[in-house]
């Protein structure tokens, strides 16, 4: 039983990496866009530039959040990997004793 709590952990966990990846090639997505708009801003006249801001296809200037937000995500994926190995770990001891043979997922074992 202790091996099928292990492997629904596993899974689990290996859903909650695939989501922080994603949240943070979200997060680089925007910082490319940030940087483009900032050269149309560069290019273009004020006007221009407030007009398209205006219909919401410039955003404002920034991209000190996406940093921030890059980062905070790495790190929480970073844990969840340290986490998910350590899972994985102890999902193969319990096959391991069992007999069973030990198959990993690629998502958790690429995390090692």
């Amino acid at each position: 039983m202790r091996s099928v709590d292990l492997a629904v952990y596993a899974d689990s966990l290996a859903a909650e990496a695939a989501a922080l990846a994603a949240r943070v090639e979200r997060a680089r997505r925007r910082l490319r866009e940030a940087a483009l708009e900032h050269e149309a801003r560069l290019a273009l006249s004020p006007d221009t530039v407030a007009r398209l801001q205006a219909l919401g296809l410039l955003g404002a200037p920034g991209g000190a959040a996406e940093l921030v937000e890059i980062a905070s995500a790495q790190a929480d994926l970073a844990a969840v990997e340290k986490l998910q190995a350590w899972v994985e770990a102890r999902l193969y001891e319990a096959r391991d004793a069992s007999g069973a043979p030990a198959v990993l997922s690629p998502v958790s074992s690429a995390a090692r």
